[in-house]
C-alpha cells in the first residue's frame, strides 16, 4: 500500500430536489495538490442514487487501481458498501427481508469500482461545516440548477434561424 499522502482523496454527494425528481451528484478529486471536480445531472431520480453516483463517478474518473480516501455524507452509501453489499450478494441481491435490493444497478457498478481500488469508506456527517463535504454539495446543487434549467430551456432542434 502507498503512504497516506499518495492517496487519492475524494469527496461525494448527492442531491435531489423531490424525491423522486430532477438530482445531481458531485465529486471532487485531490491527488498530489491537483484537484478535479465532477458532476453530472439526472431529470428524474432519487436522493439515493445520486448519493452513489458521486461515488461511483469519482472511482471511475481514476485511471488505475489507486488507494481512495472517500468521505461521504451518505450512511446509505457508506454501510452499503461496507457491510450490507456482501450479504445481498450472497443472497442473489436480496435484502435480510428477502426484497429485491434497490439501486442494484448501481451497486453493481460500485463494487465493480471499489474491487479496483483499494478504498477506505469514510463517513462525515452533513452540513457540519467540513470544507470539501460544503464544497462538493455546492457542486451538487449548482448542477442540479444548472441541469434543471437546460431541461426547462426549449431546444431548438431543426430550427432555421
Amino acid at each position: 500500500m502507498q503512504a497516506d499522502s499518495d492517496a487519492v482523496v475524494a469527496y461525494t454527494d448527492g442531491a435531489c430536489s423531490g424525491n423522486p425528481g430532477p438530482g445531481a451528484w458531485g465529486a471532487v478529486l485531490i491527488f498530489r495538490g491537483r484537484e478535479l471536480e465532477l458532476c453530472g445531472f439526472e431529470p428524474d431520480t432519487t436522493n439515493n442514487r445520486m448519493e452513489l453516483m458521486g461515488a461511483i463517478a469519482a472511482l471511475e474518473a481514476l485511471k488505475r487501481g489507486c488507494d481512495v480516501h472517500l468521505h461521504s455524507d451518505s450512511q446509505y452509501v457508506c454501510k452499503g458498501i461496507s457491510e450490507w453489499l456482501p450479504g445481498w450478494q450472497r443472497r442473489g441481491w436480496k435484502t435480510a427481508a428477502g426484497k429485491p435490493v434497490l439501486n442494484r444497478d448501481l451497486w453493481e457498478r460500485l463494487a465493480i469500482q471499489a474491487a479496483r481500488h483499494k478504498v477506505r469508506w469514510q463517513w462525515v456527517r452533513g452540513h457540519s461545516g467540513v470544507p470539501l463535504n460544503e464544497r462538493v454539495d455546492q457542486l451538487a446543487r449548482r448542477c442540479l440548477e444548472e441541469g434543471r434549467g437546460r431541461a426547462a430551456s426549449p431546444q431548438d432542434a431543426g430550427s432555421a434561424a
